[in-house]
């Protein structure tokens, strides 16, 4: 019986969570912090795919500014490789890279390196099905089990039957809220997480076909790269050139080979203030700087609710937080730092000034 192929997980550090202000911060941003558990939410992507037979060493894509951050995080694992972004150009150029440092035959498990996943058994099973489909050159998805109508996430619509999963029959952006319940109801709909499996050959060759400027550039930036220890530097100047846009718009709903695994893991995106205090509600990492109550309330830090308290969380990194009568609140003290949000105003916490010019 010949063994399994090897599945190279590309974990992508980008973007500076702006939306989880004033904790995170263009210096430390989301993924290099300990929001749920002690592990950051990088180390625990990182964790899910090493330790395994059937994983290769991590690739992980970033900028400049946080190289040192995820050295210090990726300390003890081997072998790892870091691709360093001249500058950020979205997912299709990162994932291309990544692509291009790769055997053609190699399977790419690219992972957002700021997400939380309650389940890893149900995300290494995913993980190997959706493995098996790129290996027949399918573009795969993963398809989260949604838990709401939620309004704030792509929709992927299932389509025939495969083997490991299905073909997506349609990309669905953020719908309203009477869309998302008709999904939710059907029981046809997947959250888009952000969570793909392809073979490096096969994507490049769709990039070529469906954005073949970018497919150049990458090219071009990658021949002109250069090595420095466990890091690559793709040229600054053919990089420059490329036009940045996500891998759902350059390739997936381009494609006519895209398709899905649907899981049920305990995903969430955390990202806003409300996402996370799902996510603490739910449980998670043992943390005991995190208190829950039957209301809804979740704590860390310093912080007294009062008994007419619902659904609040309170962060704070110092200052006694202390709040009487609020419903569907989040409250948060960090840095000299002070934000209260009601969990749907939480979407708009990177606008805020603080937050923007941090």
């Amino acid at each position: 019986m010949s063994t399994p192929a090897l599945i190279h997980p590309v974990i992508l550090c980008g973007g500076s969570g702006t939306r989880l202000w004033p904790v995170s911060r263009k210096q430390k941003p989301k993924p290099f912090l300990p929001l749920i558990g002690k592990r950051t939410l990088f180390q625990q992507a990182v964790a899910r795919v090493t330790g395994s037979g059937r994983f290769a060493p991590p690739i992980v894509v970033a900028g400049a500014q946080h190289c040192g951050l995820i050295e210090d995080q990726l300390s003890g694992v081997p072998d790892y490789r870091l691709i360093v972004e001249p500058e950020g150009k979205n997912t299709a150029p990162a994932i291309a890279v990544a692509a291009a440092r790769l055997p053609s035959d190699a399977i790419m498990l690219v992972c957002p390196s700021d997400h939380h996943i309650a389940d890893d058994d149900a995300f290494r099973r995913a993980a190997l099905a959706a493995a098996d489909l790129a290996s027949e050159d399918w573009m795969v998805s993963f398809g989260i089990a949604p838990e709401r109508p939620e309004t704030g996430y792509g929709y992927l619509h299932r389509g025939k039957r495969l083997a490991d999963g299905f073909q997506i029959a349609e990309f669905v952006e953020k719908p309203d809220l009477a869309t998302a319940k008709a999904y939710l109801a059907s029981g046809e709909y997947s959250w888009n997480g952000g969570i793909f499996a392809f073979r490096a050959g096969a994507l490049l060759n769709e990039l070529n076909a469906h954005r073949p400027a970018m497919a150049q550039a990458v090219a071009a930036a990658v021949a002109a790269g250069r090595e420095e220890g466990a890091r690559f530097h793709p040229q600054a100047e053919a990089f420059g050139e490329i036009d940045g846009e996500s891998i759902d718009y350059a390739v997936m709903e381009n494609t006519d080979r895209a398709a899905m695994v649907p899981v049920d893991m305990g995903w969430s995106d955390i990202g806003n203030w409300a996402a996370l205090h799902d996510a603490l509600g739910a449980g998670g990492e043992a943390d005991r700087s995190v208190k829950r109550d039957e209301l809804g309330n979740v704590t860390r830090g310093k912080a007294d609710l009062d008994k007419t308290c619902r659904n609040v969380l309170a962060v704070s990194d110092g200052p006694r937080i202390s709040a009487i009568g609020v419903e569907d609140v989040c409250i948060v003290v960090a840095d000299g730092e002070v934000l209260v949000t009601t969990r749907e105003g939480a979407q708009r916490v990177g606008k805020l000034p603080g937050a923007s010019q941090q």
